[in-house]
């Protein structure tokens, strides 16, 4: 099968999950957004389960393209993780809508919380990371809650709430990432020790 044609039915599908939401995601819905003939996306993908992988995998390819600098000191990793959070409502809003979408039915769907499984996990290792990378003294407690935090604030991002986001301080991302490690990491000591391990 064309792959071009294959990836194009997959983005389009992206965007009919994003828009339309499980219940609005039909092979019709995606040969309408792609713009291609009846039948088209049915042809590359037969059931729904099959659309459903393709979505999926397209969603862990296009995570896969996002760059992630890495940061040498603490306004680095600010910066980082001000930007991911930034682009939650910016370009990656669709995918990240298809993906809370597919998280419902990964609830269902075993093999499908197995695909979805790589990205998450892929956090957790990138983020510790990035932290270790800050200079920060990263266990692996702080480097799960730090990711945790962030991965529970996509929801909120893309719902965009005023009082929800007012009450979690995601109306400020800048803030919101500052607070999240100043409670990971003492921001008074050089090292982000706490006072009672530098004793």
């Amino acid at each position: 099968m064309n792959q071009e044609r294959r990836d194009h039915l997959r983005d389009a599908a992206i965007e009919v999950l994003a828009n339309a939401g499980g219940r609005g995601l039909t092979h019709r819905a995606v040969d309408a957004a792609a713009g291609v003939p009846s039948g088209t996306a049915k042809n590359y993908f037969p059931t729904r389960d099959a659309l459903l992988r393709g979505i999926a995998e397209r969603c862990v390819e296009l995570y896969r393209r996002v760059p992630i600098p890495e940061p040498t000191d603490r306004e680095g990793l600010v910066a980082m993780l001000r930007a991911l959070l930034d682009n939650v409502a910016g370009p990656g809003r669709a995918r990240l809508l298809a993906i809370s979408e597919l998280r419902c039915e990964a609830a269902r769907k075993p093999w499908l919380a197995a695909i979805l499984d790589e990205v998450t996990a892929a956090d957790f290792i990138a983020f510790e990371h990035a932290q270790r990378a800050a200079g920060l003294p990263v266990t692996p407690a702080r480097a799960a809650a730090a990711t945790l935090a962030l991965q529970a604030a996509i929801p909120h991002l893309l719902a965009a709430a005023p009082d929800t986001m007012a009450a979690a301080g995601l109306n400020d991302h800048d803030e919101f990432v500052r607070n999240l490690l100043d409670a990971l990491y003492d921001p008074d000591q050089p090292t982000g020790l706490t006072v009672s391990e530098t004793i």
